[in-house]
């Protein structure tokens, strides 16, 4: 008895969290080792078909570096980068194209609706969603065929969201005439929830948080200020992968995104933990 009253008081726990957010639209950038491990990848599915049956509006963001990486390395083709970023050749933007939309996406996809729920899978090229220009060298190096964002038209995944669909967008731009374009997923992530101007924004990593040490796994940072945040940037203690992602939560906030999330994508559940819960986890992005 005294497991089903837990249990119970679990459900009530989150009940003034599901109210808050029905009807509310949450971005959610998946990507890292819970994409390679099946069991952690089931979690997270389930955790987002769960949104969706208690009325919250979940659009996916995906990336797939590793799949990618690996991908080129069977096709003989190098992987490069630069600043964290792909270099991008019209060769390896193609390969980079199958992966994401044709195997990754469709992985994803398939996840959510054997769970129940209605996926639906997209690239920024689909109605143009994502409008990109190519991104001005950096240091001197030209990066190729990776997207800088210029437009988000995001008509379509407010209907496909408001509606009874999961969204799982691709990180794949349309350039001036039409070709693709790798863009980082992060990024996407925060573009997509500032036009949306969504509830929430929530990226999901390798590492609990933000870290005041990056040594020190217990110096996660429960809740930081922009200024904090670029403060830890200058200071390189935010750097590589991770500055793109806090990034995203100040475009985001910047734009009207009420809370933005960088979180634990290692552990079970983690969506629910972080949303549905009294204390949370990870770190959050304010003003």
């Amino acid at each position: 008895m005294d497991t089903l009253i837990y249990k119970a008081g679990i459900l009530i726990e989150a009940l003034p969290y599901i109210q808050k957010l029905s009807g509310k639209t949450i971005i959610i950038k998946y990507g890292g080792s819970a994409m390679i491990n099946h069991e952690l990848s089931r979690t997270i599915m389930q955790d987002i078909t769960l949104l969706k049956y208690v009325g919250v509006n979940p659009i996916v963001v995906h990336g797939g570096g590793p799949e990618i990486t690996k991908m080129l390395e069977a096709l003989n083709i190098p992987s490069r980068f630069h600043r964290g970023l792909r270099i991008t050749t019209r060769e390896a933007v193609e390969v980079v194209q199958m992966v994401l939309t044709g195997k990754i996406n469709k992985d994803i996809v398939s996840e959510l609706n054997s769970l129940g729920g209605k996926a639906i899978g997209l690239c920024g090229k689909d109605a143009s969603i994502i409008e990109v220009e190519p991104m001005e060298p950096i240091d001197g190096v030209d990066l190729g065929y990776v997207g800088k964002i210029k437009k988000i038209n995001c008509r379509v995944l407010e209907i496909l969201a408001k509606d009874e669909y999961i969204p799982v967008v691709a990180p794949i731009g349309v350039g001036p005439g039409g070709e693709s374009y790798n863009i980082n997923a992060d990024t996407v992530a925060g573009e997509l929830a500032a036009a949306l101007k969504a509830e929430k924004l929530i990226f999901l990593t390798d590492i609990d948080g933000i870290r005041r040490d990056p040594e020190d796994p217990e110096s996660i940072i429960s809740v930081i200020s922009i200024d904090e945040v670029y403060d830890l940037i200058h200071k390189g203690i935010i750097d590589g992968g991770m500055v793109p992602k806090v990034e995203g939560c100040i475009k985001g906030i910047e734009q009207g995104v009420n809370r933005t999330h960088i979180i634990n994508g290692t552990i079970p559940h983690p969506i629910l933990l972080e949303i549905f819960t009294d204390k949370g986890i990870g770190t959050m992005v304010t003003r």
